[in-house]
């Protein structure tokens, strides 16, 4: 068994307004040294030791549902999981 955690965030490239609005926000609460926030979305997946590879599942499902490989990149980490 596999724990994947997957972090899929807008490119450098693209306007994150969220982002932008949660950085106004925190300069409105004095923290003027932040420069930058970008807003992303957080998976955890749980994967079955099987035939395919765990990467390669991982990708497809990143490439095909999780994010827009338009807009967003992503990253993931594979920890296998001790079973019991």
């Amino acid at each position: 068994m596999y724990f994947v955690k997957v972090y899929v965030t807008y490119k450098d490239s693209v306007l994150d307004p969220q982002g932008e609005a949660v950085k106004k926000a925190v300069h409105h609460l004095g923290y003027h040294s932040i420069e930058e926030i970008r807003i992303g979305k957080y998976f955890e997946i749980q994967v079955s030791a099987g035939e395919e590879a765990v990467e390669e599942t991982i990708e497809a499902i990143c490439d095909q549902l999780l994010a827009n490989v338009n807009m967003e990149t992503y990253r993931y980490e594979i920890m296998q999981m001790e079973e019991a």
